[in-house]
């Protein structure tokens, strides 16, 4: 066969492939990351290929969809009947009511009132508090994280599963199997659960030949503890020291600052379906199936409140929808705080049409970053928002500001896990608690007044004099977030 003819028809192969791979990459995904993926296909073809196959699809496979589906049924079925009673309904904004009927749609669990909350900022305060409930256990307690490691902060925790399990309480205890691997004591903290008799899960194994397998960037990034029925936490802490003894971390002298929820009233057992589910899809072992939660009388301070559970597992992205939905509609003012800032479009078109809608819109960030690609790729997110108004706070190094949370007006919250980039907006398994109540938002601003405190507010004209160097980074690493 000629060279011309080859030439030609390994041409035909690639045109052939490109537009295969068009109308494949397309189908229910964004038209930008479909056509990242086609700009892929055509100019590094054996590598994109080979790299769609690794990371292409966005969701878990379908066994695992099916068990979430299965006990999102079963949720559903379990609290009809008005047991989705909230405490003051009369108190809300107009636009709150379709959002929790949003998030039942996409996440299964209702809207409840009855509770109490109280914000932790501190980190090692947060382990203290987490380790004195645990001691209060009758029958049951319930750790899911996405790091779960064994060390002299964490001590505290690990010294009162040991004691619970003495008396006999059940423990399990859950955390994400590759972030695992990238932290010291793995096998010293798994073995000294199983000594202590705590039930170990990992999540989202990647073990091919025992038949766990899917994308690799596909993880559980929640953070839950519940004890018995009586108390939750919920936020974005990891249960390891604030440098998370990586040696670039310490080198740098970076140290993470966190918030995390603590919870008591019917929200407690919405938390724990979350859990209950997650065991469920890891173990194929439904644990305290009881999702009814036991509805208080209202009391004017009473919280009400929703669990939002997210991620690949579902077929839509429930946070997104939800973080799009409440920004939309805000009235007053909207203030983020978010480690890793890489926003969907929908995200950050809904954050410059409030600014440019005459609101208070804050954005609370890091001044330095531990993941280079992140770090740059949200910088490039900078310059439309301040044009738009928005004021944008970067939190002082050394510190890593890595709480996750957004507070709308003067009355509505939502902490928990997830970050607003595309990970975990797209790909990660999070948890956000909502939460409607004046006194729980005001507790919020004192936390977002300290951050204000400890920031550098960023001017446009100051943002557009950054060196070029760091121009040109930032917008080449906007690239990478089109790949979902």
């Amino acid at each position: 066969m000629s060279g011309p003819l080859v030439s030609l028809l390994a041409l035909a192969v690639h045109v052939l492939i490109v537009l295969a791979g068009a109308v494949y990459v397309s189908t229910n995904r964004k038209p930008s990351s479909a056509i990242a993926w086609v700009m892929a296909f055509i100019f590094i073809p054996v590598v994109g290929i080979l790299f769609f196959l690794l990371i292409g699809s966005w969701r878990l496979p379908k066994h695992r969809r099916e068990k979430q589906q299965y006990v999102s049924d079963l949720i559903v079925e379990k609290t009809e009947g008005g047991l989705d009673k909230v405490s003051n309904r009369d108190e809300w904004p107009d636009w709150l009511p379709t959002i929790t009927v949003l998030n039942r749609n996409l996440g299964a669990l209702p809207m409840v009132g009855g509770n109490t909350a109280a914000l932790i900022p501190n980190y090692l305060d947060s382990f203290e508090a987490i380790a004195a409930d645990i001691d209060k256990a009758e029958k049951y307690v319930h750790l899911e994280y996405f790091i779960f490691v064994n060390d002299e902060a964490t001590k505290p925790i690990f010294d009162a599963l040991r004691r619970v399990r003495e008396r006999g309480v059940e423990v399990r205890v859950m955390s994400d199997h590759l972030a695992q691997f990238s932290y010291p004591h793995r096998k010293e903290t798994v073995q000294l659960l199983t000594d202590m008799g705590a039930q170990y899960q990992p999540m989202l194994p990647i073990q091919p030949f025992k038949g766990h397998y899917r994308r690799p960037d596909l993880r559980n990034h929640r953070k839950i503890v519940v004890v018995d029925e009586l108390v939750a936490y919920a936020g974005s802490q990891n249960v390891i020291t604030d440098s998370y003894h990586l040696k670039k971390n310490i080198k740098r002298g970076l140290h993470w600052h966190e918030l995390v929820g603590r919870f008591e009233g019917p929200i407690v057992r919405a938390l724990n379906a979350v859990f209950i589910t997650d065991w469920y899809s890891e173990t194929k072992e439904l644990v305290h199936p009881d999702y009814s939660p036991v509805v208080l009388d209202g009391q004017h301070n009473a919280l009400d409140m929703q669990v939002v559970p997210s991620g690949p597992s579902f077929e839509n992205d429930n946070n997104l929808k939800m973080f799009a939905a409440v920004i939309q509609n805000a009235r007053k003012r909207v203030n983020v705080t978010s480690p890793y800032f890489v926003p969907d479009e929908s995200i950050q078109l809904a954050l410059v049409t409030a600014a440019s809608r005459g609101l208070d819109v804050e954005l609370f960030v890091s001044e330095i970053g531990d993941q280079f690609t992140v770090f740059h790729a949200q910088r490039s997110y900078y310059e439309e928002l301040l044009r738009a108004g928005v004021k944008i706070y970067l939190y002082a190094a050394p510190t890593v500001l890595h709480a996750k949370h957004l507070s709308i007006d003067d009355d509505v919250a939502i902490i928990g896990s997830s970050n607003l980039d595309i990970r975990s907006l797209s790909l990660h398994m999070e948890l956000m608690v909502l939460v409607h109540g004046k006194n729980f938002v005001d507790e919020m601003r004192k936390v977002e007044d300290d951050y204000r405190a400890t920031s550098k507010l960023v001017t446009l004209d100051q943002w557009l004099q950054r060196p070029r160097k760091q121009r040109y980074f930032d917008n080449l690493m906007r690239l990478t977030s089109a790949l979902v």
